[in-house]
């Protein structure tokens, strides 16, 4: 490898320094997503790290190797989140004050967390690009140290231990699927990964709307984007790192991107069939097997859950979005005769067919209607496309006129 990928000795190194800090997270083969995708699928849950997510490995790896050589006195960071968090634990752990810049939409959990652990939070910004211009600025005007989030040697060496940790827990692994936003993670796992096994591929995952590692790779250059919007906020990044670039178009044998209904989809099932709670970040390893962006047909595949620190005011919005994705969710409109008895007769085609009624809206004031009519909106669960086109066709024989929304 060139001179810009840390040394397997380095990564190795990382590991020594982490084993008294980090949870050695365990991985769980999932038979569901096995069965969906066709591949053995296991799940690498850093979402159960310390911190909630694997940012305090490259973090505190950073931090020990700027304490040992004896540079260090006050460290400011910028974050989305996770990188904030892992920064503020390991500052602690070394007693060194830390300030962390983030954006000003990041969610209220990982502000409230970061200050938990006993750094001072600066918000700044509507994204991760806008909180460190500002977290530079205040290193320039307090003398401090900034830790980049993931365009350093030393933070992608320690987010590379994972890589070790995969190998080591799983030998016979064929791939294995990373979030990307800065790069940090993809770099590092790539770096441990191809030096001990080159035969193992190492994809990354994009969200759609914050695709410029997706776009690096597929132009061999780096490229920043304009803006980067998704819910997937931990890898809403406009410009990767130069280094971290340089190593995934080198080494890498793919990136692709999934939607924010996919992401969705993800969180909801690893919810309900895993029992994982994953931040829209970690999910997109998952979205990519289900979705067939990458082919795990007859492989052994590790999804890394990068992160499971999820603002719970945002899980049920996210839920809502993932039974919609799925079907489970639906809404209609049926226009009734204004008389007793007619909506408890349509209701009882609904119940008869086995849907859930969670909303009915009555409206008389649409345009068309006659004095004796009344638009009936409704919403309901399902068990899924099949048992709501059910419902759809059983309405129709009973001669109502269904109008989906």
């Amino acid at each position: 490898m060139n001179k810009l990928v840390p040394e397997l000795s380095e990564i190795m190194q990382a590991s020594q320094r982490l084993k008294s800090v980090l949870h050695h997270t365990e991985l769980d083969l999932s038979a569901t997503f096995s069965r969906m995708s066709g591949g053995n699928i296991y799940l690498k849950c850093e979402n159960r790290q310390k911190t909630g997510s694997f940012k305090i490995r490259g973090a505190t790896n950073k931090i020990a190797s700027l304490m040992e050589k004896g540079e260090l006195k006050s460290v400011v960071a910028s974050s989305a989140g996770n990188h904030a968090q892992g920064v503020a634990s390991a500052a602690r752990s070394f007693g060194i004050p830390a300030t962390i810049v983030m954006p000003e939409a990041a969610p209220i959990a990982k502000v409230q967390a970061t200050e938990g652990y006993g750094a001072k939070v600066v918000l700044h910004g509507s994204c991760y690009d806008d909180a460190y211009a500002k977290a530079l600025e205040i290193c320039e005007t307090e003398g401090a140290t900034f830790l980049h989030p993931y365009n350093d040697l030393e933070v992608i060496a320690g987010q590379g231990t994972l890589g070790l940790e995969i190998l080591g827990d799983l030998p016979t692994v064929d791939m294995i699927i990373v979030p990307a936003g800065g790069g940090g993670l993809l770099s590092g796992t790539i770096a441990a990964v191809k030096q001990i096994n080159p035969r193992v591929k190492v994809y990354g995952v994009q969200a759609e709307g914050a695709n410029a590692i997706a776009r690096s790779y597929r132009e061999q250059c780096l490229v920043c984007t304009d803006s980067a919007t998704t819910i997937a906020d931990g890898i809403a990044v406009k410009g990767p790192g130069d280094i971290c670039v340089d190593i995934i178009n080198e080494y890498c044998d793919g990136v692709v991107t999934v939607s924010d209904t996919e992401i969705s989809s993800a969180i909801l099932l690893l919810m309900e069939r895993c029992k994982q709670i994953v931040e829209p970040a970690g999910a997109t390893p998952v979205a990519a097997v289900l979705s067939g962006k990458i082919n795990v047909k007859g492989k052994n595949v590790v999804c890394v859950l990068s992160g499971g620190n999820i603002d719970v005011s945002f899980i049920q919005s996210i839920i809502e979005q993932g039974l919609v994705a799925r079907h489970r969710r639906m809404r209609f409109m049926v226009r009734l005769m204004d008389r007793p008895g007619s909506l408890v007769q349509m209701l009882g085609i609904v119940a008869k067919v086995g849907a859930n009624i969670l909303a009915i809206e009555h409206d008389k004031l649409s345009e068309g209607l006659n004095p004796n009519e009344t638009d009936v909106h409704i919403a309901c669960e399902v068990g899924g496309k099949c048992h709501g086109q059910q419902l759809l066709d059983e309405l129709a024989n009973h001669g109502y006129k269904v109008i989906l929304e």
